[in-house]
């Protein structure tokens, strides 16, 4: 199949280097007599025709923002039969050969479904601040993420320790842990909670208070969205051990700000591959880095459920603190 026009998306949570990555496909493609049309807000652009070529000039001073200039948006519509059939009426309509995907385990999952029941080329860019593609070491936008928060954890702990506080910082990650257990050990965190291990808050409170005693003035304890509430721990830590519990949710703003150089590059690197996977006849992929090497993954496997090595970063965690 000749691929004469590819159709570029963002769907799911934005992630920063997003905007890096619309960049090098669109610039590559360019370079490659390719065209490059953009949809608004993910697959629901898609259904309802929201779409805009793309050209060299239309991606300039981009590389360096939050964000995607796509927009983003979940679309509920777009898992419904009557939803995907009118996305494919708009990619036969617009002459889109192939579509290239930037996002993370969902909209994988949706390309992978899309793609093999309409016999549409798709590949998928991973960017998600949580790290959750399977298959791979690192997606878009993590190391940005990690860097704001670790920024802010940073913060906290100069007014834990004047102040002789217990903080709870909540992070992002309803599902996977990955975030959390990265800004804990980078931060020299005494706790960390995470969806996939299951804590017991009264031997924290033990830790906690025989750690006070030993003359430790402050404590803080990294909570994922998916594993606890930072509210809710902190108050039931201040009924349990008298000491003075503050939470703190970081919320949406580990989303945006600047991406890192390291997002920036990945961004850049995987763009490049993505259309060298479709002008080789690749389709239902995933571009990754995986062992300093870019590779393709299947879409199917990129969707599934990563495996954390939640024991060893646990271990180090509590050994270091």
């Amino acid at each position: 199949m000749v691929i004469k026009r590819i159709g570029l998306l963002t769907s799911g949570g934005d992630a920063p280097g997003m905007n890096a990555a619309i960049r090098a496909v669109v610039r590559y493609a360019s370079y490659k007599k390719i065209e490059v049309t953009g949809v608004f807000r993910g697959w629901w652009g898609l259904i309802n025709e929201e779409l805009k070529p793309l050209d060299h000039r239309s991606v300039s001073g981009i590389i360096n923002l939050g964000g995607t200039i796509l927009k983003t948006a979940r679309c509920a519509e777009f898992k419904t039969e009557v939803g995907q059939k009118r996305a494919f009426d708009t990619i036969k309509k617009h002459a889109i050969d192939a579509l290239i995907v930037i996002g993370g385990d969902g909209s994988f999952r949706a390309a992978h479904e899309f793609g093999v029941q309409y016999k549409i080329p798709c590949i998928g860019i991973p960017a998600s601040i949580d790290n959750d593609i399977n298959g791979i070491d690192t997606t878009i936008g993590c190391d940005t993420a990690i860097n704001t928060a670790l920024s802010a954890i940073d913060n906290i702990r100069d007014t834990a320790t004047s102040m002789e506080r217990i903080f709870v910082v909540e992070v992002m990650g309803r599902s996977s842990g990955y975030l959390a257990l990265q800004v804990a050990l980078a931060g020299g965190c005494e706790e960390v909670l995470i969806p996939e291990r299951k804590f017991d808050l009264g031997d924290i409170c033990h830790d906690i208070v025989n750690g006070n005693l030993r003359g430790k003035i402050s404590w803080i304890i990294i909570a994922a969205e998916g594993a606890a509430s930072a509210e809710d721990i902190a108050k039931k830590i201040n009924e349990m051990t008298s000491l003075e519990t503050r939470p703190v949710v970081l919320g949406h703003v580990q989303r945006g700000g600047r991406p890192t150089a390291a997002s920036r590059r990945l961004a850049l690197s995987l763009g490049q591959a993505a259309v060298d996977s479709l002008l080789n006849g690749e389709a239902d992929k995933a571009v990754a880095l995986n062992c300093g090497n870019i590779v393709t993954v299947d879409l199917e496997l990129a969707s599934q459920k990563k495996k954390l090595d939640i024991d060893s970063f646990y271990r180090l965690i509590k050994i270091l603190t």
